[in-house]
């Protein structure tokens, strides 16, 4: 994998589970070494100055862990102010600013313990940017967050960007990867199989139609006859409550209407309807191309048609 990230971007690392992207931000932040190749972060190399790197940087990963219960999120702040040495001069004012960013003023005496999840992340938020920090990570930091907390969540994240921080987001929400991030890489099979805006990664997909079909006990052989048919290129089952939601992706100006649902014949079906390509609909299309693909990832900056490039040192910037 080679990747660069630039100053003061809100960088989207998106991939199926297994795919790697905690591994990678583990890397980058010095938690976890890697077996080969050079990585750096400001400059620095995670390997030998790996004390650099983490004055620098800030840790935000989704669930509860990294917090004190018992604690008020004032003593928390006060708590991993210390830890990071904020200079005590500055730890009141600074503490207040960053209660204020995330939305926690005048909730910041109560125990961490009665915080509702949305405000809990939040909190993480605040802790990971007491010390000022030039990149900040954010492994899934909306995970399990009802929508409305998650909606505050990326406000404060595009604040952030605001400011001139460097961020670096796994998500597996793609609506919150389009809203906010300048770049998205989508790594799969071990290897980063897209990269570029959120448009550029959509125009994959402007040819192609998307029908969505809504199913009561669709089985494994169901969709797959779907995915046999004709012109279609990528099948996706979301699973909600008792139905079931058939995406099907085909070529555009091919009416698969029909030959879907004589596909699931033996299936109840509820609603069906067309739409427009979404982030989500490339990002579909991307991981189960890579899943189809024979032999090794190629580079997402490879020309069409050139040749595979001989192996080199991959590098993580």
């Amino acid at each position: 994998m080679s990747l660069d990230i630039e100053h003061g971007e809100l960088f989207g690392l998106l991939g199926p589970n297994g795919a790697g992207k905690t591994s990678i931000i583990k890397m980058l932040n010095t938690l976890l070494l890697p077996t080969s190749g050079t990585a750096r972060v400001l400059g620095y190399d995670v390997i030998r100055e790996p004390v650099q790197i983490r004055r620098r940087i800030g840790y935000v990963f989704g669930g509860d862990r990294g917090l004190y219960d018992r604690l008020s999120a004032l003593d928390n702040l006060r708590y991993f102010a210390e830890i990071y040495h904020v200079e005590p001069r500055e730890q009141r004012a600074r503490i207040a600013e960053l209660l204020e960013l995330v939305g926690l003023a005048g909730r910041e005496r109560e125990r961490v313990e009665g915080y509702s999840r949305g405000m809990r992340q939040r909190l993480h938020i605040a802790r990971g940017l007491l010390h000022r920090p030039a990149v900040l990570f954010l492994d899934e930091p909306s995970i399990g967050v009802d929508p409305v907390a998650a909606r505050d969540l990326r406000r404060t994240i595009r604040t952030l960007r605001e400011t001139g921080t460097t961020v670096l987001l796994t998500t597996h929400y793609m609506a919150e990867a389009d809203e906010m991030c300048d770049r998205i890489a989508v790594v799969a099979r071990g290897s980063v199989q897209a990269l570029g805006a959120p448009a550029e990664l959509k125009s994959r997909v402007l040819d192609q139609d998307v029908l969505e079909v809504e199913a009561y006990g669709a089985g494994e052989e169901d969709v797959a006859r779907v995915r046999r048919l004709p012109g279609v290129r990528a099948v996706q089952v979301e699973e909600r409550g008792v139905a079931q939601t058939v995406v099907v992706q085909s070529d555009r100006g091919t009416d698969r209407h029909g030959a879907v649902l004589a596909a699931l014949g033996r299936v109840r079906i509820g609603r069906v309807s067309s739409r427009e390509p979404s982030l989500e609909d490339a990002y579909v299309a991307i991981v189960e191309g890579a899943a189809q693909a024979p032999g090794p990832a190629r580079d997402p900056r490879t020309p069409p048609g050139a040749p595979d490039a001989a192996p080199t040192g991959r590098e993580l910037t």
